[in-house]
């Protein structure tokens, strides 16, 4: 692929970034014979892409926020992700604790809604479970309190590697897709852009890139690619953080995920089985700088403890975490909490007629 670079001509496509967006807009582009080229400065999925909570679902708080369209074009796609890589996305079914009586009826009309709006790609019918059959499904749930529980179903799938098969398939399609190659500068000819500046980050090599569209797929750190074109270009990303905890099994030893509907911070979070382990999350706090390496603020995982902690019969402490991973989020930037805004951002850049 590298050598396919020094050979010159004009790219259709460039791509930069090589996460699930950038990753996706390549398969797109070569699958129509479009000559597309992507680069990634670290490994592919080094970010935002490897770091979710492994859930691949329509939103139901979007459902709650009155967003229909979003949650059913993301059930629509949860379908097809399960009949295209069947290795990669299973059904995972999910209990939410009953604990006031208001939270059966509210809870479950929407999720019913959730499952018609699935149509013929739903995963499975949402269930009222009693007292005793919320315990067979979730034995380590608190007792006290319990009134029963809804079981439902989304699914899981594994973020990295499906990264990884995108940039595969991009490839079979006849892309190139390079990573530890960064983009320094944009090209520019008659004020439009006309490609980019990239370096080989091991070779140390740099390379001239013309291509007739170059697109900006660099998520959290979109604003950075786009002051190489206008150095006071409005601010178009507002990142914010969300923690992850990793605690053996024991916390949740079914092969049944919890989700919390409503949490102080006003998120859903989340304990699924993950690889013999539970994955605990997340949360959202705005940040004002978007780094490579974000570290979990201890106030993040006082929450995400001290939450589950009111939830389970074990109380979860700081001995009890076996790893901590960290994401950001690339919101468009508006007002209000970080909760309710939109996760789309790519921009493109429109170089020639």
């Amino acid at each position: 692929m590298i050598s396919r670079l020094a050979e010159g001509g004009e790219w259709d496509i460039c791509v930069i970034g090589g996460g699930a967006t950038g990753l996706g807009i390549a398969v797109d582009a070569a699958s129509r014979e479009l000559r597309t080229v992507l680069f990634e400065r670290f490994d592919f999925a080094k970010g935002t892409s490897s770091r979710s909570t492994k859930l691949v679902h329509g939103g139901v708080r979007y459902l709650q926020q009155g967003n229909i369209r979003l949650v059913m074009d993301a059930l629509s796609e949860r379908g097809l992700m399960m009949k295209n890589a069947p290795h990669l996305v299973r059904n995972l079914s999910f209990v939410i604790p009953n604990y006031e009586w208001w939270e059966s009826p509210f809870y479950g009309v929407g999720l019913k809604a959730y499952d018609w709006m699935a149509g013929n790609l739903g995963l499975g019918s949402t269930e009222f479970l009693s007292l005793e059959e919320t315990l067979i499904a979730a034995p380590t749930l608190d007792p006290e309190g319990l009134r029963g529980g809804i079981r439902y179903h989304d699914g899981q799938f594994d973020d990295a590697r499906m990264a990884i098969h995108l940039a595969m398939t991009a490839a079979d399609h006849g892309a190139v897709v390079l990573n530890y190659f960064s983009v320094e500068g944009l090209l520019k000819a008659g004020g439009n852009i006309c490609g980019v500046n990239v370096k080989d980050a091991f070779a140390s090599e740099t390379y001239e890139i013309k291509a007739k569209a170059v697109i900006n797929a660099t998520g959290v750190f979109s604003d950075a690619i786009l002051n190489m074109d206008d150095a006071d270009a409005e601010t178009l990303v507002s990142p914010s953080q969300g923690i992850h905890l990793v605690l053996d099994k024991e916390f949740l030893p079914a092969e049944t995920a919890i989700m919390i509907p409503r949490t102080n911070d006003g998120r859903v979070l989340f304990a699924v089985p993950w690889h013999q382990k539970i994955i605990v999350g997340t949360t959202d706090t705005p940040v004002g700088v978007a780094s490579v390496e974000p570290r979990a603020q201890s106030d993040e995982i006082d929450f995400v403890l001290q939450t589950m902690r009111h939830y389970l019969m074990k109380d979860p402490s700081y001995a009890d975490i076996k790893s901590v991973f960290c994401g950001l989020r690339p919101l468009v930037k508006g007002g209000g909490k970080t909760a309710s805004l939109s996760r789309i951002i790519t921009s493109r850049f429109q170089t020639q007629d």
